[in-house]
């Protein structure tokens, strides 16, 4: 009975790993995809000026 108590824990690992991923999947686009998608870029653009700025013009 050992082996079984040595592969419970990966299969319930396994099992709430998949959960996961297919909630992710799930939750991909709707009606939020646009309102998320313009929180990326928005974040994007911030983290691009603020590179270039502390670059500066010299570089």
């Amino acid at each position: 009975m050992d082996y079984v108590s040595a592969l419970v824990p990966p299969v319930v690992m396994a099992v709430f790993f998949i959960g996961v991923i297919r909630v992710i999947v799930k939750t991909q686009g709707g009606a939020n995809k646009a309102k998320e998608d313009a929180a990326v870029d928005a974040a994007l653009a911030r983290a691009q000026s603020a590179r270039q700025a502390s670059v500066g013009p010299d570089a």
